[in-house]
């Protein structure tokens, strides 16, 4: 699985970093960022809660 985040549609609310806290992250320029691209199986479950939740679709998973 390879977890990206859109810049376009970012706007840094940060539900993605509560959700799944090992695999997104709010950066100093106040977007979402991944923190690894590839985790593990274990948090697929969180990174879809967060891709569901992401309230301008700027996550996807693949």
């Amino acid at each position: 699985m390879t977890v990206r985040v859109d810049k376009t549609k970012c706007s840094g609310i940060g539900m993605c970093e509560v959700t799944a806290p090992t695999v997104f992250e709010v950066g100093d320029d106040g977007q979402s960022h991944v923190i690894d691209e590839n985790p593990p199986a274990s948090e697929r479950a969180a990174v879809e809660e967060a891709i569901s939740n992401c309230p301008t679709g700027a996550l996807s998973m693949d």
